[in-house]
């Protein structure tokens, strides 16, 4: 053996007797002396030259053997790691039973039991583990404890079992007020994760019960609805009207917006920085919906309270590379800063972005400033000039200057160029959809639904293919049947999507059912307040005699929305005049 690998040695072997570190300089403290003895030390030495050598199992007795004479923990703990490395788990539960057995008060040793029975699988074996894992403990620690317990099965088979010994050793703390929240949170999260999301829900109402305002009870009615279970979601509006973890309600409003319910997603970030408005990335998401809804001036100023909540640590130079939330908020700030006629001060915040992986985001923004100049082509230029830097920039670039040209309505340069996307990407069902939105803007119809139909085919749950083919239909009063299931179909996929409900209301308004129209699309527009639904919400009011009701609505909608097509036609077709 070489010198190294002969200190090695024998620095385990003095911590592992918690002698500390090995010192060899001549001006080292005194040495305390141990009750290591010469037959202790040289079995010792003789285990650790064993484990350099590769002899896992003359390591491990000589260890273990070792342990057992001096009832030492760091010598159980050494067996134990030695009969891990050697990847021979039985030995390992061996040595920590021995532990155990030594030293039953060990939190250690159990812990080592109960992980290396759940490593081998054996969860109807982790009963008393988990009982002994949780004794002693009290308030704050054992919330904390049982908190824990779901990550410990996280990769066993039979989760269900899991599931059943962990509500068996919480059995004391199910019915109490200070520990049963958490513990019926703990007995939840493991149904959900075994597939069993009633019996999920049945242990957040009982938490619940318990404790409404249960922070852990909380996390788990997120983790339902994320499964789809509806019934959650009161439990966890229960809780919000409390005094909730500002994290659990930013949670709980990124939630509302993956399910497209974006009034209701504003509703909790107005309220989240009202009660903490230090919470900066509430700012943020505030000001991206309010920015969708078109309150350009709510959106600049939230946008710009993120900033300067995240300014300090986000940025101490500039050479520091921006972070992500930083990005966002300057990006959008340049959007306002465009839309509002201010385009030095859009490029102003554009170049204060220092992000490698955003540059095409950075140079699209760019691209937009040029071409709103009447300068498309050199607009068009800087996009195909932005150096592709990762795997999916080609397509990005390309997509990019697609939506360019739609911006600025030259459909048929669209069209063409898409088309060669399309042949260069073939998988992208993506770009094959954006290509059918492009044949009926030029009223290939034929085409459209061809291509729609190809991605329903390639893609089934991809919903927008769905609710386009049967809006379209719909809107040429055609094949209504076919439409309505179309939509519905969508539906099922995203329910609350405020665009698929708006095509559901335009088959129930070629079908006559004006009163169902209304509804839906009153219901649609209170969640999204955009240009389209509110020309066909107008369009709908009109039919029904309404026309003064009508009027007013489109007019609201033509301020925030001076550049849509469809509402102006909408007017001018109703009206006779704008």
């Amino acid at each position: 053996m070489n010198r190294s690998k002969r200190l090695v040695s024998l620095s385990i072997l003095v911590a592992s007797l918690g002698l500390g570190p090995l010192t060899w300089a001549a001006d080292a403290e005194p040495v305390q002396n141990s009750e290591l003895n010469r037959e202790l030390f040289y079995q010792l030495l003789l285990g650790e030259l064993s484990a350099n050598n590769g002899d896992a199992s003359n390591a491990y007795a000589l260890m273990l053997d070792a342990a057992r004479k001096t009832n030492s923990e760091k010598l159980f703990e050494r067996a134990v790691e030695l009969a891990l490395r050697a990847r021979s788990a039985d030995a390992a539960l061996d040595a920590a039973r021995a532990w155990q057995r030594a030293l039953p008060a060990s939190k250690e040793a159990n812990r080592y039991v109960l992980q290396i029975l759940i490593g081998l699988n054996r969860v109807s074996d982790t009963l008393e583990p988990l009982k002994r894992e949780l004794a002693g403990s009290t308030g704050k620690e054992r919330i904390a404890a049982i908190s824990l317990l779901p990550r410990y099965f996280a990769r066993v088979t039979d989760k269900t079992l899991a599931a059943q010994q962990v509500e068996q050793a919480l059995a004391t703390d199910l019915g109490t007020k200070t520990t049963g929240p958490s513990a019926w949170a703990a007995v939840g999260m493991l149904r959900l994760s075994a597939t069993n999301p009633v019996g999920a829900l049945e242990a957040a109402q009982r938490g619940a019960a318990l404790d409404s305002q249960s922070d852990e009870v909380a996390i788990l009615a997120l983790n339902l609805m994320e499964a789809k279970v509806v019934q959650a979601e009161p439990l966890l509006r229960k809780y919000l009207d409390g005094n909730p973890m500002p994290e659990l309600r930013m949670a709980y409003g990124r939630k509302l917006i993956d399910n497209a319910r974006y009034a209701e997603a504003l509703q909790q970030m107005q309220t989240l920085t009202q009660q903490t408005p230090t919470f900066a990335d509430a700012w943020l998401v505030k000001g991206s919906l309010e920015l969708q809804d078109k309150k350009l001036g709510d959106a600049e100023a939230s946008l710009k309270q993120y900033i300067q909540l995240s300014a300090p640590q986000d940025a101490a130079s500039d050479d520091t590379e921006t972070g992500r939330g930083m990005v966002q908020a300057l990006l959008l700030l340049s959007q306002i800063a465009e839309q509002t006629q201010r385009p030095d001060e859009a490029s102003a915040y554009l170049a204060r972005i220092n992000s490698p992986q955003d540059a095409l985001r950075v140079q699209t923004r760019r691209a937009t400033l040029l071409a709103r100049q009447g300068k498309l082509d050199k607009a068009r230029a800087l996009i195909r000039a932005t150096p592709e830097t990762q795997a999916d920039d080609a397509r990005a670039k390309l997509s990019t200057e697609v939506q360019l040209l739609r911006d600025f309505k030259q459909f048929d340069a669209a069209y063409t160029l898409l088309q060669s996307g399309v042949q260069r990407f073939p998988k992208d069902v993506g770009m094959a959809y954006d290509l059918a939105m492009l044949a009926e803007k030029l009223n290939k119809l034929p085409e459209m639904e061809q291509l729609l139909r190809r991605v329903i085919a390639e893609q089934p749950d991809y919903h927008h293919a769905y609710n386009a083919l049967g809006y379209s239909l719909a809107d040429r009063n055609l094949r209504l049947t076919e439409a309505r299931q179309l939509i519905t179909k969508a539906l099922e996929f995203a329910p609350n999507d405020p665009f698929i409900v708006d095509s559901l209301a335009w088959v129930e308004f070629r079908s006559g059912n004006l009163s169902e129209a209304r509804r839906l699309l009153e219901q649609a527009y209170a969640n999204r307040q955009d240009a389209e639904i509110a020309a066909h919400l107008g369009e709908v009011l009109w039919a029904m005699g309404l026309r003064e009701q009508a009027t007013t609505l489109w007019r609201k909608a033509l301020e925030d929305n001076q550049e849509s097509d469809t509402l102006r036609d909408t007017m001018r077709r109703l009206r006779g005049t704008l």
